[in-house]
């Protein structure tokens, strides 16, 4: 056979083994899924953090958990530093003992305890700037993973229908001083005040203790809380 024909059907034969080869390169890439972005949440609060009165997978911080789980990302971790009755004074003391570590999202929501047991204004906000800088520290001193969720009104519910005025006023001037300081470090601060107002009492807004959320409620305050969330994960 001519030499020169050989040259070419072995030209022929490499350059289709190269190319079955590529070809097979790509293949294999194109099936490779994407690697998945874990993160790690910390909720600090109290009874409306835990979800007193509902299931733990019921309660906003494992809602929002499942929500913001994709093929691309999942928050991974939920850790909550949270009971019921805590005031302010009681979860610095709870960070201060347990020493947690840092997280790629951190939330707050408290006050409410203060409120009702009476303990003088001052001291919250103390404490709660205290419980800020907190916060920005476990988000590795970063105040754009940290936000601020507002205290509800429980002067809706049955447990504080006989005092609800006096209560709604109260809730509004801690707000007002919550949102105040969240503004003036560019926290985001998410208002679930009005959604606790706008259902009340009314059937499914509470849980069976008639005093908390209800799961379905929770579900009102992620869905105005995912869009913050959703932004810090982009920021990873």
């Amino acid at each position: 056979m001519n030499k020169y024909i050989l040259l070419l059907l072995l030209f022929m034969l490499i350059f289709s083994c190269s190319s079955d080869e590529t070809l097979q390169m790509m293949i294999e890439e194109e099936e490779q899924p994407e690697e998945i972005k874990k993160f790690s949440f910390l909720a600090l609060g109290d009874s409306y953090t835990i979800g007193q009165g509902v299931t733990e997978s019921e309660s906003w911080p494992f809602q929002l958990q499942n929500v913001t789980t994709s093929e691309t990302q999942q928050i991974e971790e939920v850790k909550v530093i949270a009971q019921t009755g805590w005031t302010t004074r009681n979860l610095l003391s709870a960070l201060e003992t347990q020493d947690p570590e840092n997280y790629d999202i951190v939330s707050l929501l408290i006050g409410v305890n203060n409120q009702f047991q009476g303990i003088d204004f001052s001291v919250f906000e103390s404490e709660f700037n205290l419980l800020i800088d907190k916060a920005i520290s476990l988000a590795n001193e970063n105040e754009k993973k940290v936000f601020v969720v507002s205290i509800p009104d429980y002067g809706v519910t049955p447990f504080g229908s006989n005092n609800s005025d006096i209560i709604a006023e109260e809730i509004d001037i801690y707000n007002t001083y919550i949102q105040q300081q969240c503004e003036a470090q560019e926290i985001p601060f998410i208002d679930v005040t009005s959604i606790s107002r706008n259902l009340g009492d009314s059937e499914g807004a509470l849980a069976p203790d008639n005093l908390h959320p209800s799961a379905n409620q929770y579900r009102l305050w992620v869905e105005e809380i995912l869009p913050v969330v959703r932004r810090i994960l982009e920021m990873n």
